[in-house]
């Protein structure tokens, strides 16, 4: 099933992505949280309106 407003998440590694899902959904988007190896087909698949990289402790 498709949503019409999803967002994904892609985590590399962020300690903050549970809480960047969470507030993107209490703005009412539908969103799924997933790993950084998604692949390009699955992602295409959902077909997201957005795409959010949360980053590791090492990124700036």
């Amino acid at each position: 099933m498709t949503h019409p407003e999803l967002v994904l998440i892609l985590d590399y590694g962020s300690q903050y992505s549970q809480q960047i899902a969470r507030r993107v959904r209490a703005l009412g988007v539908y969103s799924e949280l997933h790993p950084s190896h998604l692949s390009l087909d699955v992602t295409r698949q959902r077909k997201p309106k957005g795409i959010i990289l949360s980053g590791s402790p090492h990124s700036t």
